[in-house]
């Protein structure tokens, strides 16, 4: 089951099933705070980047393992799912499959197009983003495919809130110094009055991101943007892995010596350096972040590798 993922535990779907649908890591955003990693190709191309056909089996298989206790399948992906031209054709095939409520996560980029809000009407749930509302602060935190303007974007949002019956779930991510200015939530609650969303979700980085001025809003500063922002807004952050974990000193450079060496499993660095699960992924999450480690999937066990670098950026 190539395109599947979960089920996994979420804060805001509950334990959810994943569908990639598309390849990492294809996106019309290069954002920031990204926890996937840098695009490699910036695009407004819509395609089948991975046929409907296959991704279709796989979520068959999954659920024939049984749908017991999943509470949504959730099309995302390592990029911006609605690139994939079959999305329609995706979302229309799972609801044939099963009764699981069907969400979809988006970076809105597309919902400009009409094609796109149409193949997103069967979805249960689409929980679309919107981290700012000047030009100014999309290009910073978005860094977007050059010919993306966010207020085309906003006024998808409003077309496919008009169009749309099913629940809208707005979330913005909030990083120090770039969109949380009086000037920037005040564009951001006239935003939301046109796109009237059933819930705006406020998120900050609380993973390691992509570049070092991803920097985090402390808890109380998120409390006064939710007030801010109306009765619709709700928190999900978690601020709860924030929290500082000791560790061996000089514990990231030893890593990176054993996986020079050879490619190493978490199990592996787990047993090798006596640590537990939770903080070699929060390590090595960081070290990815760095672009100093990279994950590989073999044989269907994840991989740590050194990363010597990466293709150049697409943009098309």
């Amino acid at each position: 089951m190539k395109y599947i993922y979960g089920p996994v535990p979420s804060r805001r779907l509950g334990r959810s099933l994943g569908v990639d649908l598309v390849p990492r890591k294809v996106c019309t955003y290069d954002c920031i705070y990204c926890q996937v990693g840098k695009t490699t190709r910036l695009t407004l191309e819509r395609e089948e980047y991975v046929p409907a056909a296959d991704i279709l089996r796989d979520v068959h298989a999954a659920l024939s393992e049984g749908d017991k206790g999943i509470d949504y399948i959730a099309c995302s992906g390592s990029g911006e799912p609605c690139l994939n031209s079959a999305i329609g054709e995706i979302i229309a095939g799972i609801r044939e499959m099963t009764g699981v409520p069907i969400a979809v996560i988006t970076n809105s980029s597309l919902l400009s197009q009409q094609e796109v809000r149409e193949a997103l009407l069967r979805a249960d749930c689409v929980m679309p983003s919107l981290d700012a509302a000047t030009q100014n602060s999309f290009q910073e935190i978005n860094r977007p495919h050059p010919a993306m303007q966010v207020a085309e974007i906003i006024e998808g949002l409003t077309a496919f809130r008009s169009a749309y019956r099913g629940q809208l779930w707005l979330e913005i991510l909030l990083c120090q110094g770039i969109n949380d200015s009086e000037k920037e939530i005040d564009a951001l609650r006239a935003a939301i009055r046109r796109i009237r969303p059933d819930r705006v979700q406020l998120n900050t980085v609380v993973r390691p991101a992509v570049e070092a001025s991803a920097v985090a809003l402390t808890l109380d500063q998120m409390e006064l943007i939710k007030s801010a922002l109306g009765d619709t807004a709700e928190i999900i952050a978690d601020f709860t892995g924030m929290r500082h974990v000791a560790l061996p000193e000089k514990i990231e450079e030893r890593i990176i010596r054993i996986v020079e060496r050879r490619p190493m499993t978490p199990d592996d660095l787990v047993r090798v350096l006596s640590l537990g699960t939770e903080e070699i992924t929060m390590i090595a999450d960081k070290l990815i972040a760095q672009r100093k480690l990279k994950p590989r999937s073999f044989n269907q066990q994840l991989y740590y590798e050194i990363d010597t670098g990466e293709p150049s950026k697409k943009v098309s």
